[in-house]
């Protein structure tokens, strides 16, 4: 199985820090969507490849933990790995370091469709060269350690479930 590698670096611009003085939440997903055109090119869908057999990916799904703040001018990198993949979709996992850190400031992990885009968009199979490629960069999952989560509260208990929408009792 493959590590996780870096597919793409970048620099904290001012117009991305928000009014705390750090990165603002839109621009990791635009870093990690950046970070996904890398990919597409590492495994072959480079934008002349993309032209020529009709194929792209769509992002269906993407989640993002943000881990610790990042300020304007920081240089990051952003490593990924294929977490599991079939016929049509990819589940990548990528991480956001400031560039020698040994610990992410962000993870993100999204599921990826293949798409035909002759006829109107329609999901298709990966041809068979990009499907090794995707194959090469899978990686050992436990190393993902931020893939999975899911977002929500705890379930209410039944004393806090009295509580007012103003996080009172009711009186």
């Amino acid at each position: 199985m493959a590590a996780a590698s870096t597919i793409y670096r970048d620099t904290v611009k001012p117009e991305w820090v928000d009014y705390n003085g750090h990165l603002r939440d839109a621009f990791y997903m635009l870093i990690y969507s950046l970070a996904t055109d890398a990919f597409m090119d590492r495994i072959g869908l480079d934008d002349a490849t993309r032209r020529t057999r009709h194929r792209t990916i769509y992002t269906l799904e993407a989640h993002v933990n943000f881990l610790r703040e990042i300020k304007e001018g920081a240089q990051v990198r952003i490593d990924a790995q294929v977490l599991a993949h079939d016929a049509k979709r990819i589940h990548l996992y990528l991480e956001m370091f400031e560039v020698d850190a040994g610990e992410p400031v962000s993870a993100s992990e999204q599921m990826l469709l293949h798409i035909d885009t002759s006829g109107g968009p329609k999901a298709a199979r990966f041809d068979e060269d990009i499907a090794e490629r995707i194959a090469a960069h899978c990686g050992d999952t436990r190393e993902a350690r931020y893939a999975g989560r899911v977002i929500g509260l705890p379930a209410r208990s039944a004393s806090a479930s009295a509580l007012s929408p103003a996080g009172s009792a009711p009186a």
